[in-house]
C-alpha cells in the first residue's frame, strides 16, 4: 500500500459534509465551525501518512466513517463551555485553581437579575445623570471596616500598583526586606512597584526589622512607608516586624503616609471560631493606616475584586489617576461584591452564608455527618473497592493562613481492579470534573469541600470510571 494510494482515499470536504450523519447537527452547529473541523480533520491524517515509513503504511486505515466519527466528537467539544462547575474533593478552601471563593447561593437571584438586565451601574435615579460604579459599594464598605472612603479595582495587585502610582510614583517607598513576597503566577511585590513607577527602598533583613530601619531609611524622596501582610507564608524562629501601630506612629511623626497591603483582607474575627488569629480590615483602620489594601475573592468570600479603603485625600487622588479606567469592574463584579458585603451586615448570617467562612468556621461533626451518607451511597453499588472514612486535615488556601490545618473527615478509596492514577484521572474526565488528591497510591476525598448535592455524580463518576477502565 503506498501514500498515493491512502492519499487519494482520503474523502472531500463536500463528501463529509453532505454525510448523513454530519447533515444531522447542522441544524445545532454552525456550518462554519462543521466545515473548519472537516478540513482540519482530514489534513491531519494527510500529515500522518506524509510522515510514515513504508513499512508503517499497512498499519494505517483511510475510511470515511471513522474521519466523521472524528469530526462530530470535535464539533461538540468545540461548542461545550470550557469554563465549567466542578466538585471540589481536594479540601482546600480557597483553592485558586478551581476559582477561589464560592458565591453564596441566596445571592443568585440578586446577581443574575443584575447581569440579565439593565442596571444603575453609572446612574444617579434622584438625578437621572451619570453616577459613579463605586458608590454601590462605598458606604457598606465604610459600615462594615470603618474606613474613611473606599474604591473597588479588578484584583488586589491592581489595587497595590494603583495606590502606589497615585501615592509615590518617581519617589521612594520603604518596605521591610521580609515582605516582598511572591503574590502569584511569579508576580512579585518588587515587579509590582517598579510598574507602578515608584522606587522600592527595602529594609532590614528577612527574619528581623526593626522601627529605626524605617526611621533610617526615610529621606527627602520619601513618598510611603508600607506593609505587606505576609498572608502566604510565615517566618518562624528568630523574627522580628515592627508592627502597623508603631509604623502609623513613625509616619505621623515624619507626615508621610501609611499603606498596607492586607492581601486576604478578613472581615471577621476569626480566633472566635477556633482559627488562628489573622488581623482583621478593622485592625488595620483602627491602627490608623492611611490606606489599606485587600482582595475581594479570599478570606471575604467574594468575587476577585482589589478593595481600597482609607483617607479620603488619597482615594480621591486614585480615583482620577488613568489606570483607574484599565483596572475598573464590571457589573457582575459589583453586584456580586455588594450582595456579599450585605451579608456581612450581620456576622453570624455572614459566617453561615459565606462559603468560605462557613467551610473554614464548619466542625468535625457535620462533615462526619456527610461522609458517612455518601460512604453508605457508595457502598450501595458495591463497586470493587476499599472504602474508608478517616480523620485527616484540610487547607484554607488561596495564599492565606498557610499554617492552618482545619480537622476534617476524608473517604480514602482504593480501586482493587485499576490503578489509582486510572481512576483519579477518570474523575476528572467525568462530565462534571472530580478533583481529589492521592496519598500513598489512594484517592483522598475531603468531605469540607464537597456539597451534598454532589454526591449523586460523585457516585455514578466512580462508577463509570472503574467500569471505563477494567
Amino acid at each position: 500500500m503506498s501514500k498515493s494510494y491512502l492519499l487519494s482515499n482520503l474523502p472531500s470536504v463536500d463528501e463529509v459534509i453532505n454525510h448523513e450523519r454530519v447533515i444531522d447537527i447542522l441544524e445545532n452547529i454552525p456550518r462554519r465551525v462543521i466545515v473548519e473541523r472537516i478540513r482540519n480533520t482530514i489534513d491531519s491524517y494527510r500529515r500522518n501518512i506524509l510522515a510514515m515509513k513504508d513499512n508503517e503504511l499497512k498499519n494505517i486505515k483511510v475510511e470515511t466513517e471513522a474521519i466523521v466519527e472524528e469530526v462530530l466528537i470535535g464539533c461538540k467539544e468545540f461548542m461545550k463551555m470550557n469554563l465549567i462547575e466542578v466538585i471540589n474533593g481536594t479540601g482546600v478552601v480557597l483553592h485558586t485553581n478551581l476559582g477561589r471563593s464560592l458565591l453564596a447561593d441566596e445571592l443568585k437571584d440578586k446577581i443574575w437579575s443584575i447581569a440579565s438586565g439593565y442596571s444603575t451601574l453609572e446612574i444617579d435615579v434622584e438625578t437621572g445623570k451619570r453616577g459613579s460604579r463605586y458608590s454601590h459599594v462605598v458606604e457598606l464598605i465604610r459600615f462594615v471596616t470603618g474606613a474613611e472612603d473606599a474604591m473597588v479595582v479588578n484584583n488586589n495587585a491592581a489595587a497595590v500598583m494603583l495606590v502606589l502610582g497615585t501615592m509615590g510614583k518617581d519617589k521612594e517607598v520603604v518596605v521591610s526586606r521580609g515582605e516582598l513576597v511572591e503574590i502569584g503566577g511569579a508576580f512579585r511585590i518588587p515587579d509590582v512597584m517598579e510598574q507602578s513607577g515608584v522606587k522600592l527602598v527595602d529594609v532590614g533583613t528577612t527574619n528581623k526589622t526593626h522601627l529605626w530601619d524605617y526611621e533610617n531609611a526615610i529621606g527627602e524622596n520619601t513618598a510611603a512607608l508600607m506593609k505587606v501582610h505576609t498572608s502566604n507564608y510565615k517566618i518562624l524562629g528568630f523574627t522580628e516586624e515592627i508592627s502597623l501601630k508603631d509604623m502609623v506612629s513613625l509616619g505621623k511623626r515624619k507626615n508621610i503616609p501609611v499603606i498596607e497591603d492586607l492581601g486576604s483582607g478578613v472581615l471577621v474575627d476569626l480566633k472566635k471560631y477556633g482559627i488562628t488569629y489573622e488581623p482583621t480590615v478593622q485592625d488595620s483602620v483602627e491602627a490608623g493606616a492611611d490606606i489599606i489594601t485587600f482582595s475581594g475573592d479570599k478570606l471575604l468570600g467574594g468575587p476577585q475584586a482589589g478593595i481600597i479603603i482609607g483617607k479620603k485625600q488619597y482615594i480621591d487622588r486614585m480615583k482620577k489617576n488613568p489606570l483607574t479606567r484599565a483596572f475598573r469592574v464590571d457589573k457582575l463584579t459589583m453586584a456580586a461584591l455588594e450582595a456579599t458585603l450585605r451579608c456581612y451586615l450581620k456576622e453570624d448570617y455572614a459566617i453561615k452564608t459565606i462559603p468560605t467562612l462557613k467551610m473554614i468556621t464548619e466542625g468535625t461533626n457535620t462533615i462526619m455527618d456527610r461522609a458517612e451518607k455518601l460512604k453508605a451511597m457508595i457502598e450501595k453499588m458495591k463497586l470493587p473497592i476499599e472504602l474508608d472514612i478517616e480523620d485527616d486535615f484540610s487547607q484554607i488556601g488561596g495564599g492565606a493562613l498557610p499554617l492552618e490545618k482545619l480537622p476534617t473527615k476524608v473517604l480514602k478509596i482504593k480501586a482493587l481492579t485499576i490503578s489509582t492514577a486510572q481512576l483519579e484521572e477518570s474523575l476528572r474526565y467525568y462530565e462534571k470534573p472530580i478533583f481529589t488528591r492521592i496519598h500513598e497510591d489512594i484517592i483522598i476525598i475531603d468531605l469540607r469541600t464537597i456539597k451534598e448535592r454532589d454526591f449523586y455524580a460523585i457516585c455514578d463518576g466512580l462508577k463509570k470510571g472503574i467500569e471505563l477502565n477494567s
